[in-house]
């Protein structure tokens, strides 16, 4: 089931965040490390309802941060539409939970969430070698849309947007 975050998930969202990070090194992905993101990140996410957990039985075995706030960096990029838009933000999967659909649905979560606000345009962004995401992004139909620069790392972060039904 997916709901709202609350501060009771804060724990397992550090855990699987700090698995993350670890994963992430072991392939050479520095797109998330001990400055971003941290628990502070989450906090206000939780405070702005913007953030989504996957629950299966009481455990957090993914998440999504959902809203309206694009990054400063994304003026550089030549979207398709001026529309009305939703950004997924800090989307994580519990490593005890991996292979299971959860990020697509946590996708597909998010686009029902879009279009029940009137909302039919999603933007995003990964890291150009968070091979994970790329492939979800591509594999849900998402369009690579431009690069930016972001988080002063090393490779580019690759930026997608999906137009919805």
């Amino acid at each position: 089931m997916i709901r709202k975050s609350t501060f009771n998930d804060l724990e397992q969202i550090m855990d699987i965040i700090r698995a993350t990070i670890e994963e992430m090194g072991s392939y050479g992905n520095n797109q998330w490390d001990t400055n971003y993101p941290v628990a502070k990140d989450f906090i206000k996410d939780i405070e702005n309802n913007d953030l989504y957990t996957y629950d299966l039985d009481g455990q957090v075995a993914g998440f999504v941060c959902i809203n309206n706030e694009e990054p400063i960096e994304y003026k550089d990029v030549n979207w398709s539409s001026p529309e009305k838009f939703m950004v997924i933000h800090r989307m994580a999967i519990n490593p005890n939970y991996r292979n299971q659909g959860i990020g697509s649905h946590l996708i597909k979560f998010t686009e029902e969430l879009a279009q029940n606000s009137q909302i039919n345009y999603l933007k995003t962004d990964t890291y150009s070698i968070n091979l994970k995401m790329n492939s979800l992004f591509k594999k849900l139909d998402f369009n690579h849309i431009g690069n930016i620069k972001f988080l002063d790392r090393e490779h580019d972060f690759y930026c997608y947007e999906k137009i919805l039904g």
